[in-house]
């Protein structure tokens, strides 16, 4: 049973079934000669006929022009692709302010950290200094008494 075209399309059923055969490849996105774009070039060479051939076919290039203005010329491969491509871009915008908000907290915990050590520092310098000082023993006194004694 051949499909029924309109008379102005001037190539043979056989070639008139590999394009429409080419066609719904491409729209399923499962192409077996081309790269899978929705393109006239792909169609006639997914039909494996002539570019001169396909444009013959009036009718079928109808088809195909209302399937890509409806849809557009992007797979259904594509979409899905460029659909996961934006979720991981969406997680890398997000990692990374994640990691410059972390990034200025380690940044003001090395500041910290500098000012304490430098504090540190200087306080054992003042103990040191301290500790060279002569220490002199004091000797203790009883309550209510006095040396005089």
């Amino acid at each position: 049973m051949s499909t029924a075209r309109p008379a102005k399309d001037q190539v043979s059923d056989k070639t008139a079934q590999a394009l429409r055969a080419a066609m719904q490849r491409l729209i399923a996105g499962k192409p077996q000669h081309t790269d899978g774009k929705l393109t006239k070039e792909n169609l006639w060479r997914e039909a494996q006929v002539s570019r001169a051939t396909m444009n013959r076919a009036p009718s079928i290039l109808a088809e195909w022009d209302a399937y890509v203005a409806v849809h557009g010329k992007v797979t259904r491969g594509e979409a899905q692709r460029d659909g996961q491509i934006a979720e991981l871009l969406k997680k890398l915008r997000a990692k990374t302010q994640e990691c410059t908000g972390l990034e200025k907290r380690l940044k003001a915990a090395a500041t910290a950290i500098a000012a304490l050590h430098h504090d540190n520092e200087a306080l054992r310098e003042e103990l040191s200094k301290r500790s060279e000082r002569t220490v002199v023993e004091l000797t203790s006194r009883r309550r209510g008494t006095t040396e005089d004694e």
